[in-house]
């Protein structure tokens, strides 16, 4: 350390950030178990245990919550391949004006912000003025209410995810792509492989540990699926299948003023969460000998 205390001294803003801003808060935690009142503060307002607990299990959005987001998350983790695909096809294209195009457009919509990406779905989803609309009327047809419709929400959400994050998510994996030895490519030349084999033989297998690492990360907030998209795609007629567990924290802890009662469900997703990362990287370091720890 005191050879390369310039190096630690960089690192110290990012480590009292962290102390600030992720530990020090977690103080808060206490608040699931106590009946908070604000005028008494943390300290002074009395233990209620697992009340607040036991109210969340019991309560008729327990299931619905539950479900709501393991749908959508799951869901998630099934178009986990696509950037990992895109990232094969543009290692195969030659470095040229086109290949940079191609990058720079799939990375654009990433820049979007998330209420002008919802509002952009609105306008072009909509039945009557909508993109989607004038194709139905095109052929005569009543278009679909795909904004309004519950059984189409996760699938609107999700689509509509890929198609705003899939060229930036890329990026990670192509930067791993272009660390790969030349010379194995042209040692899979002279045996005669084609650009299959050596996409299944060379680019696959040297993806695999970034594509690991970032499975694990994706399971461990498994039910951690975004607040300000769903909330913004929320509606009446869609309610029944896009109150997820972030959104109704919301709603009880800020809205309803019930913050023992919002700190407890986000405690418990919390945890969930944790256990499910540690018992995904024990089982990848079983299986592939690649971990976070």
């Amino acid at each position: 350390m005191k050879r390369n205390w310039g190096l630690y001294l960089l690192l110290l803003p990012a480590v009292v950030l962290t102390l600030l801003f992720a530990y020090k808060p977690m103080y808060g935690i206490l608040i699931a178990f106590k009946d908070y009142s604000p005028a008494l503060g943390i300290a002074d307002s009395p233990w209620a245990g697992f009340k607040y607990f036991e109210k969340f299990f019991n309560s008729y959005q327990f299931s619905n919550t539950i479900k709501n987001t393991l749908i959508i998350s799951l869901y998630s983790l099934v178009t986990f391949p696509i950037p990992v695909m895109l990232a094969l096809m543009v290692n195969q294209m030659r470095p040229n004006r086109f290949r940079r195009f191609f990058q720079t457009v799939s990375y654009m919509p990433h820049f979007i912000s998330t209420v002008v990406m919802v509002g952009l779905m609105m306008i072009l989803l909509s039945p009557s003025t909508g993109l989607v609309g004038n194709l139905y009327s095109l052929f005569g047809k009543e278009a679909p209410d795909l904004m309004g419709s519950a059984g189409l929400f996760s699938s609107v959400y999700v689509w509509s995810d890929v198609w705003q994050h899939v060229g930036w998510d890329s990026i990670i994996f192509i930067a791993a792509l272009s660390a790969v030895d030349p010379s194995l490519y042209e040692a899979a030349t002279v045996d005669g492989a084609s650009r299959w084999h050596k996409i299944r033989y060379i680019d696959i297998p040297m993806l695999m540990p970034t594509a690991v690492t970032l499975l694990i990360l994706r399971v461990g907030g498994l039910l951690g699926v975004g607040f300000e998209k769903v909330y913004l795609m929320q509606n009446d007629l869609n309610s029944t299948s896009s109150e997820i567990l972030s959104t109704y924290v919301y709603k009880i802890g800020l809205l309803s003023s019930q913050y023992s009662f919002s700190s407890a469900i986000n405690l418990f997703n919390t945890v969930i969460n944790f256990i499910l990362l540690i018992i995904v990287n024990q089982i990848s370091k079983k299986m592939s000998e690649n971990s976070l720890w």
